[in-house]
């Protein structure tokens, strides 16, 4: 069995090729070379962090699937500072438009220390922007995006920190390494 931890950059899809698209967006295949391996998940082309890549197909399923709960953990750049209520709702579980969603472990934290994103956020002077570190165990469509603009946070940057028991740890973007 092989499981490949990978630093999916922002801007790179989470899968191998790019179909139908009339640009060349980067894929997996620009940084991965590892045969027979596929997502166990994904990662919003507009994300960054942990993507588990994998031969194992019930390993795929135990990761991708809601039905284990499997916690994913992120590290959420949000416009704004949200207040006690606003976390309190997130960690009640949000209603969005596909139902509501599992309760999630949420905390406000320091500025993590991060690689600069490329391309930066946009900053904007007046609106100030600070960080949470978010614990989910489902993965609807961009779930966590979705919650916080539901609790009136709309989100920044999103960094997949953890999933179940791998981490990002020190990997850089773009890199990957066998666990």
């Amino acid at each position: 069995m092989t499981l490949v931890l990978f630093n999916k950059p922002f801007g790179v899809l989470s899968q191998f090729t790019d179909r139908g698209s009339p640009t060349t967006r980067a894929t997996l295949s620009d940084f991965v070379d590892v045969p027979g391996i596929y997502p166990a998940g994904r990662l919003d082309r507009d994300s960054e962090g942990l993507l588990l890549l994998t031969d194992d197909g019930r390993l795929q399923a135990r990761i991708a699937d809601p039905k284990f709960k499997l916690p994913k953990t992120y590290l959420v750049q949000v416009e704004g500072e949200p207040d006690a209520d606003a976390l309190d709702r997130l960690r009640d579980g949000v209603l969005l438009n596909d139902g509501p969603t599992r309760p999630a472990e949420v905390e406000r934290i320091d500025d993590p220390a991060l690689w600069p994103r490329n391309p930066p956020i946009r900053v904007r002077q007046s609106i100030p922007d600070s960080w949470l570190k978010l614990t989910i165990r489902e993965g609807r469509n961009r779930q966590v995006r979705r919650m916080t603009a539901a609790v009136g946070y709309p989100t920044l940057r999103l960094v997949r920190w953890r999933i179940g028991e791998w981490s990002l740890d020190d990997l850089p973007p773009g890199q990957w390494r066998t666990a």
